[in-house]
């Protein structure tokens, strides 16, 4: 099931905003386990952790473990990560209240 997210990110620009969109959403309703798993697998599908690890200047098995399920992930880190995700997509997410 993995591997057929992951080759849908890579092939479907819009399913791989979606997905980034959804992550945030989930992150911002408290859902940190849901948000982890599908931030790995979005990570992992695009810009890999190792590139990710350059640019954030994260350790590589910080980031993984960061995004794994006992994962803990500081505040900073988090949102280092997710404006990197944004650049990379080349969108911007925005928080608006709901209608």
């Amino acid at each position: 099931m993995r591997e057929q997210v992951k080759w849908r990110i890579r092939t479907d620009d819009a399913f791989g905003y979606a997905l980034l969109s959804e992550a945030i959403e989930v992150l911002l309703a408290d859902d940190m386990t849901t948000a982890k798993s599908v931030l790995f697998d979005y990570i992992d599908a695009t810009i890999g952790f190792e590139e990710l690890s350059q640019q954030s200047g994260l350790a590589l098995d910080s980031l993984r473990d960061m995004f794994g399920p006992a994962g803990d992930p500081r505040a900073a880190d988090l949102f280092r990560v997710i404006g990197l995700l944004q650049l990379h997509q080349g969108i911007r997410l925005e928080v608006s209240t709901a209608a």
